[in-house]
């Protein structure tokens, strides 16, 4: 019993972080390791391998004058990579409660449908994140789902639409880099999104989103620069683009990224060096406002079609039909809502509303915080490009001010510090949140280690070493991690670690129960039994596709004989099974013969 809860209280920052075991779990060790041996050898032999980083410099650099040719190369490369992992990474089973939301919501789309009707039944089916009046949907943003339902369109699964997204993420990455740093630089910021996004992370191994408004933030900030100096139209629509998808992905997280991009757009339209008034409004205004109006609508018309409002998300919606735990801690409860099964009701009050009422405190709010942080930097920087970060930081003079950094520097810290902060305020903060400063955060990274390569001197060149080092270091550490069952390196992580390279959490079990039922002739119906210490994090059982009455398995919920037979009733063709899920393993049997 303690282990278990304590395995939830980890899934998403519900208590005490254990830093030792969550943050720097075997291979942050072992990448720590390296970037210490990597300083080391830069100060003791600071021109090892020299020849040969500078033959492989010169191969990335005449790839890296065709601009255009690399953002495609880099796309492929992700796409390539994650491809070639799936006999190590097989297409994953989803596991967290979020995963089966966007599943929905991808199902729904593929067949042609915003929505779907409420089914006479649906109290049964009731689940989390899953919304049953006025209609039946996920209360998820859905842009994820959207990519997902393209690849459960074009190639029969909804993982390849995350793989399409994850490919598209790295491109979008490499050209908003290309706008803030010589080609070169580019071309290796690209591969290191490659490397430490499109491989092993959750973003390209679960459902639960990040690619989709990574890309949108690297349009945003690839095309800022661009408009600035050629004022093109076909920039501003891709600006207004990346909006729009922020907009229906991460919209909260997104207005804090917004902030800082649309004042120095207007600081650049009334600047010294603004363009005439006709040429913005021409070629900047009028198509970004046409793509923020057309999202404007778009949203509107699909909370109109899923809630009955424009006006009133599905999010909103949701979380006021089952949730009484707010979004920020200096809000109040909400009312009691009405919960049909007390695995619900559990959940939401011995989860939510217990971290909602600790985190009122000074010290809840910092231990939350401290919380968000630790897995923010564990899945964005790590060790590797710390170090980076940490030497250009040593580098700047004593008594330095915001003005010794770069203006690109200080636009880009802005427009991170600013997405981290509004983070930060609600009550929960998970890497995807935030995704859309992907890209910015890998040019500041990017940038300290072009300022320590530049700062190294003739004498002693052990900056550029280290500059060298971290792609080798991040490629070493991907065939570690590719490698690990046959190294018999630990490759199992606790609940709720989101590093670069842990993997997303999975129900196997519901999986293979899944898989044996649908290899039975005709209609499945599966009533799922809970014990009394069940795991509503990552073991959840009862999500269903978006046409239940044509699902071949149909999952509900155990509400006792007399309401069980009303189902049973309701499903005379099908046959009718009792799943024990927290069993081990899991029990199922026919439903007349349980007891």
């Amino acid at each position: 019993m303690a282990c278990q809860e304590a395995a939830t209280r980890a899934a998403l920052q519900l208590s005490s972080f254990d830093f030792r075991s969550r943050v720097l779990g075997m291979f942050a060790w072992i990448e720590f390791a390296l970037v210490v041996t990597s300083v080391v050898i830069a100060y003791a032999s600071p021109n090892l391998g020299s020849g040969w980083f500078e033959r492989a410099e010169r191969l990335l650099n005449r790839l890296a004058q065709k601009q255009g040719l690399s953002v495609l190369v880099v796309g492929l490369a992700a796409l390539a990579a994650r491809a070639a992992l799936l006999p190590i990474v097989p297409i994953p089973q989803p596991g967290v409660q979020d995963e089966f939301g966007y599943l929905l919501l991808a199902d729904t789309f593929a067949h042609g449908r915003l929505t779907n009707p409420t089914h006479p039944m649906w109290v049964h089916f009731e689940s989390f994140h899953i919304l049953w009046q006025p209609t039946y949907t996920a209360k998820f943003y859905p842009a994820q789902g959207l990519i997902m339902a393209l690849g459960q369109v074009l190639l029969g699964h909804p993982f390849w639409g995350v793989w399409l997204s994850v490919g598209l993420m790295c491109a979008a990455i490499c050209w908003m880099l290309q706008a803030w740093l010589p080609p070169g630089w580019a071309l290796v910021g690209g591969f290191l999104a490659v490397i430490r996004l499109g491989t092993f992370s959750y973003w390209a191994n679960g459902y639960w989103g990040g690619a989709m408004t990574a890309t949108g933030g690297a349009l945003v900030l690839g095309a800022l620069p661009r408009i600035k100096r050629s004022q093109r139209w076909c920039d501003a629509l891709l600006m207004g683009l990346g909006l729009g998808i922020i907009a229906i992905s991460r919209p909260y997280e997104g207005l804090f990224f917004g902030l800082p991009v649309a004042g120095a757009l207007v600081a650049w339209m009334l600047g010294k060096s603004r363009p005439p008034l006709w040429v913005a409004a021409k070629r900047v205004l009028a198509p970004l406002l046409l793509l923020l109006v057309l999202t404007g609508c778009g949203m509107g018309y699909y909370f109109w079609r899923t809630t009955g409002s424009p006006f009133r998300p599905t999010y909103l919606v949701y979380e006021r039909s089952y949730n009484p735990s707010p979004y920020f801690p200096w809000q109040s409860l909400g009312p009691p809502p009405v919960y049909h099964h007390a695995v619900m009701h559990d959940f939401y009050y011995d989860n939510m509303v217990r971290h909602y009422q600790e985190s009122r405190s000074i010290k809840g709010i910092v231990d939350s915080d401290l919380v968000g942080l630790a897995r923010f930097w564990d899945f964005y920087l790590g060790p590797a490009f710390s170090l980076p970060l940490f030497l250009a930081l040593a580098t700047l003079p004593y008594g330095f001010s915001w003005r010794n950094l770069s203006p690109n520097t200080r636009f880009l810290s802005v427009v991170c510090g600013a997405a981290i902060i509004g983070s930060l305020l609600p009550l929960y903060l998970l890497p995807h949140y935030a995704a859309a400063i992907t890209c910015a955060i890998l040019a500041l990274v990017l940038l300290a280690m072009r300022r320590i390569a530049s700062q190294a001197g003739r004498s002693h060149p052990a900056g550029l070493f280290v500059a060298r080092a971290i792609p080798v270091l991040c490629l070493v550490m991907l065939l570690l991690r590719a490698g690990a069952k046959p190294l018999h390196l630990p490759h199992s992580w606790p609940a709720g670690a989101l590093s670069w390279c842990a993997p997303a959490p999975t129900n196997l079990e519901r999986a293979k129960t899944l898989d044996q039922l649908r290899h039975y002739p005709g209609g499945q119906l599966a009533i799922v039994r809970y014990g009394p210490q069940h795991d509503a994090w990552y073991h959840e059982w009862v999500y269903n596709e978006a046409d239940i009455d044509r699902a071949k398995v149909v999952w509900a919920r155990d509400m006792g004989p007399a309401r069980n037979k009303e189902l049973v009733d309701y499903f005379p063709d099908r046959h009718v099974w009792l799943v024990e899920a927290d069993e081990t393993p899991p029990r199922v049997v026919p439903y007349s013969a349980s007891p």
